[in-house]
C-alpha cells in the first residue's frame, strides 16, 4: 500500500516545506503531486499533513510515515550505491569456505594481500567441514570453495590451483614405514585418522582405498592437520594428507611419509565459482593472488595439469 515514491515525496516535501519546492524538486508539476498525497491519503484513510500551513505541518499519521521514511531511505540509497560499485567492478562480496584446515597455511597471506588491495569488497570464510559448501555455493550462500573434489554441478566452474601429491604420515616406529610406498591392502588392519568429514569427501578413501575395495580396520576423526599428526606421531592411527602440508613437519623428523601406490596418488586444488561471477575482476584478482600464495608458501606442489 505504502510505496517508496510516497516516502521519497513525504521526506522531500518535509525538508522543503512547500508543495511547490517538493513538486520542483521531484520533477512534478504540483497538481501530479497534489494527486499523489491525496490517493496515499485516500489508501490510507487519514490525513497527513495540514494544508494551508506555512510551513507545512504533519499530522500525527504523517509524523509516523517520516520516521518510517527515515529508517528506509538511507538503506535504499546505501544499497543503490553498493550496487553502483558492484556493476563496476570496484566492490561486492566474497564469502568463501574452505575444505581443507591446511589450505590456512597459504590461505591467510592471500587474504591479507586481497583486503589491502580489495578494500571494498565484503570478506568472509569459514571452514566447509559442518556444511556442504559446494551446494551453498550454487544456491548463492558462497561466492568461492576450495576444493579437491569437484563435483558435476550446473553453472559452477573450477579453476585449477595447484597439483600435489597424497602421501600417508606414519609414525617413525610404525611397521609400514619400512616401505617404499603403501599399498591398499596394507591399511585394512589401520586406524585411519582423517577431518570430520564423510569418506567420499576425503581423497584417500575416493582415489586409493574404495576402488580397491578397502576400508581400514578403525576411522578416527580431529579437527586439525596438527592434532592428526599429533596421533600418528604418537602410534595411534595414521593419514592420508598432501605432501605440502607435511613438509614441515617431515623436516623436523615428527613423522614420516610414503607415497601411495607404485605410482604415488596426485590431486588437484581447484577454486569452485558460479559461472556468472567468474570474470569479476576481484574475484580473478584473488584466483591469482591464491596461486601466487601457493607457490611462495608451498613446497612439492606443481602447476595444474602439469605433465
Amino acid at each position: 500500500m505504502i510505496e517508496i515514491k510516497h516516502l521519497k515525496t513525504l521526506s522531500t516535501l518535509n525538508n522543503t516545506g512547500s508543495l511547490v519546492e517538493a513538486a520542483r524538486q521531484l520533477h512534478l508539476t504540483q497538481s501530479a503531486l497534489s494527486h499523489q498525497l491525496k490517493e496515499l491519503e485516500g489508501r490510507l484513510n487519514c490525513s497527513l499533513f495540514i494544508r494551508k500551513s506555512r510551513p507545512i505541518r504533519f499530522t500525527i499519521s504523517g509524523l509516523r510515515l517520516l520516521d518510517l521514511a527515515k529508517q528506509i531511505l538511507p538503506e535504499i540509497r546505501s544499497a543503490e550505491r553498493d550496487l553502483a560499485r558492484f556493476v563496476s567492478g570496484d566492490a561486492g562480496r566474497l564469502h568463501m569456505a574452505i575444505e581443507c584446515h591446511s589450505c590456512f597455511q597459504w590461505l591467510m597471506p592471500a587474504i591479507d594481500k586481497f583486503r589491502d588491495d580489495w578494500p571494498e569488497v565484503e570478506l568472509d570464510f569459514s571452514s566447509g567441514f559442518s556444511f556442504l559448501p559446494l551446494p551453498a555455493l550454487k544456491r548463492g550462500n558462497l561466492d568461492l570453495v576450495v576444493t579437491s573434489d569437484p563435483q558435476p554441478l550446473e553453472g559452477i566452474s573450477y579453476i585449477p590451483l595447484f597439483s600435489y601429491q597424497q602421501m600417508l604420515a606414519l609414525s617413525r616406529h610404525h611397521r609400514l614405514a619400512s616401505k617404499t610406498y603403501i599399498e591398499p591392502e596394507d591399511l585394512s588392519q589401520e586406524t585411519m585418522i582423517t577431518y570430520p568429514v564423510e569418506k567420499d569427501r576425503l581423497e584417500i578413501f575416493n582415489n586409493f582405498l574404495t576402488p580397491e575395495g578397502v576400508s581400514p580396520a578403525k576411522i578416527r576423526h580431529a579437527d586439525m592437520t596438527v592434532m592428526m599428526l599429533q596421533l600418528v606421531a604418537s602410534g595411534r592411527g595414521v593419514a592420508g594428507l598432501p605432501n605440502w602440508a607435511l613438509f614441515e613437519y617431515l623436516k623436523k623428523d615428527y613423522v614420516v611419509a610414503r607415497r601411495l601406490g607404485k605410482e604415488g596418488v596426485w590431486g588437484t586444488l581447484y577454486a569452485a565459482v558460479r559461472e556468472e561471477q567468474k570474470s569479476l575482476p576481484y574475484l580473478q584478482d584473488f584466483i591469482k593472488t591464491a596461486i601466487e600464495s601457493c607457490f611462495t608458501h608451498l613446497k612439492g606442489i606443481k602447476v595444474a595439469n602439469e605433465d
